[in-house]
């Protein structure tokens, strides 16, 4: 949506008026999509992808970018035969790529006439409450602004156990932030398949999941892969957690123009991941996709029921064991009988009290130790992570 006849400031001042926030899309596109074989920026790729981004923005869609590509763009400069391999070598790359990146996005934007803004976040960003809060609300004044949000992993100061994996990670979190209306993530396949139809020439395209279950997560490259191409299962794991947070995604292939228009009204060549969650506030993504949990605790069927179905708080006399030192105010992670993880909550225990009151009724523990509340996590400060099969096997059971 431009309004060519207003000068900048006023032309602003529409923007802040009329952009409906709750239409925001955003869109990840990867390395392989960006760049050459032999690295460097592909240059054609950028001002084509720049031009679909545009169209989406004229039409009045906050748009934001979450783009990989650094260290690609940058190692030929440093000399390197071949992508890196080493974190340092990796980092320097990305120091020089990103700028490379960023000034090639400058030029292709300013010729669609759209401005842009870039931000860098680390997982670590995530974590921080009150750092992701300021990275959420720069974003929203980007787009007030009329402006195109472009936002990568900080790769020069990331290590590995903290990165996203290809951005796919980053986008997911990213459009659960900004509440989107959709995340598009683009790869070179049209969807998930069936079997790989590289292999198997019968292989059907699956148009829409409901629910990322096993057999979707096997047929994406889980344990037990029976595709494993294409680097899907990083994008099946980034539309669990968009689904989770209220955010449907598509994952697949823009080549023509017009194909990220299609995407974006669902006619697109991918798959499509619906939801039926609402977007999450942000204290509940924070607990559920961002905290570090401190320690872990296994409770029985009926305290699972309760706060996968019910919507209950978690007592002791539900708690079966507890893993890992922790002290009240700290997030830790709910397993269930199974041993799968059902959810996360911040605890109003330290670990030493809960093990001894462990399994316990409200008035034994009330004459064994002194706590502000009975509770071991209240239900306003609860998060389900379980999936909606198995809050359906609990309901039933």
């Amino acid at each position: 949506m431009r309004f060519p006849h207003l000068p900048g400031a006023a032309a602003r001042s529409v923007m802040e008026r009329v952009i409906p926030m709750q239409q925001t899309i955003v869109v990840k596109i990867g390395s392989s999509s960006l760049t050459s074989d032999e690295g460097g920026l592909n240059r054609a790729k950028i001002a084509f992808f720049a031009a679909e981004l545009a169209a989406l923005h004229r039409q009045g869609f906050p748009v934001l970018l979450v783009t990989s590509g650094a260290v690609a763009a940058g190692f030929r400069e440093l000399g390197y035969a071949s992508r890196p391999k080493l974190l340092h070598e990796k980092q320097a790359s990305a120091s020089v790529g990103q700028a490379l990146l960023m000034q090639a996005y400058q030029a292709a934007f300013s010729g669609q006439s759209v401005g842009v803004g870039q931000i860098l976040l680390t997982r670590s960003d995530f974590s921080n409450r009150k750092r992701i809060h300021n990275a959420q609300m720069t974003i929203e004044e980007l787009l007030r602004r009329g402006m195109l949000p472009i936002i990568n992993e900080n790769d020069t100061v990331s290590v590995d156990e903290l990165k996203f994996g290809d951005n796919d990670t980053l986008s997911a979190l990213v459009a659960n932030l900004v509440r989107a209306q959709r995340l598009v993530i683009l790869t070179d396949t049209d969807g998930l398949y069936t079997e790989d139809p590289r292999k198997n020439a019968d292989a059907k395209r699956i148009e829409r999941v409901l629910e990322i279950d096993e057999n979707i997560s096997r047929i994406a490259g889980g344990s037990g892969s029976m595709v494993g191409t294409g680097g899907m299962r990083s994008k099946i794991e980034a539309a669990r957690i968009a689904m989770r947070g209220g955010v449907p995604v598509f994952v697949g292939r823009v080549t023509e123009p017009g194909d990220l228009m299609l995407a974006v009204e669902g006619t697109g060549k991918g798959t499509y991941f619906d939801t039926a969650e609402h977007n999450l506030p942000m204290k509940k993504q924070w607990l559920g996709f961002h905290s570090q949990p401190q320690g872990s605790v296994y409770v029985d069927e009926g305290a699972e029921l309760a706060l996968v179905v019910g919507g209950k708080s978690l007592l002791p006399a539900g708690v079966k064991e507890v893993t890992g030192e922790f002290h009240p105010g700290d997030v830790i992670e709910v397993l269930g009988p199974d041993g799968e993880t059902i959810g996360r909550g911040v605890v109003n225990y330290a670990s030493w009290q809960l093990q001894a009151v462990a399994g316990l009724s409200t008035e034994e523990v009330q004459k064994r130790i002194e706590v502000p509340r009975i509770e071991v996590i209240h239900r306003d400060e609860w998060i389900t992570l379980a999936s909606t099969a198995k809050a359906k096997d609990a309901a039933e059971t």
